[in-house]
């Protein structure tokens, strides 16, 4: 098995970034919310799935998924959106275990994954690196990046771990309230400490 770096943190706090030089570093990285969107593709299983559950009305004209009314619909109702996590998480964690399984032994895999806490992902993993931001910035960045209400921001996050419940689990935690540059420097330090982990975790 490759060894498995869990990455993540709220929702708009900069994982993505950090993916992404990880990956200029040499990572292998199994993407959680791309694996969701290959799912949840047009005419298949999982959107039939999603549909009948939720109705007619989260899909587009062509059959597409409507993410934006699926949002709206449960990140205000805690049961419709358990209803999603059951349908969802077991179907991203059986591919991105399928995916990792995949790689060389000797290869690093970044597992980016926003509800690692939440679904129990951590098991997948050998260390775990937290992208942290304070809420309030959070929220600010969610409004001014993405069109969100304050509102919406808020159920959002209400709706994921705390930040002290991702912190306690993390190896390393990426501080993401600088510039992205700052973070891209943080990401390169702690490369440097996952290949000498990982590197001990073979020999």
């Amino acid at each position: 098995m490759p060894f498995v770096v869990g990455l993540t943190g709220g929702v708009g706090s900069g994982k993505s970034t950090a993916a992404s030089c990880f990956k200029k570093h040499g990572a292998v990285v199994v993407d959680a919310d791309a694996i969701s969107r290959t799912l949840t593709k047009s005419g298949s299983p999982v959107i039939e799935e999603i549909s009948m559950t939720f109705g007619a009305q989260i899909l587009h004209v062509d059959g597409s998924l409507n993410r934006s009314a699926l949002a709206a619909l449960v990140f205000g109702d805690s049961t419709a959106l358990n209803k999603l996590n059951t349908i969802m998480h077991p179907k991203i964690r059986r591919e991105a275990t399928r995916q990792i399984e995949t790689c060389a032994s000797d290869e690093i895999v970044v597992y980016d994954m926003p509800l690692l806490i939440e679904t129990d992902s951590v098991k997948l993993c050998d260390v775990v690196i937290v992208v942290d931001l304070d809420p309030d910035e959070q929220i600010e960045r969610l409004v001014k990046n993405r069109g969100m209400s304050p509102e919406e921001a808020r159920a959002r996050i209400r709706n994921q771990a705390s930040r002290d419940q991702r912190n306690l689990v993390a190896t390393w935690v990426l501080d993401n309230s600088k510039t992205t540059s700052d973070l891209q420097q943080e990401c390169a330090s702690v490369w440097l400490g996952i290949v000498e982990r990982a590197v001990k975790a073979r020999s």
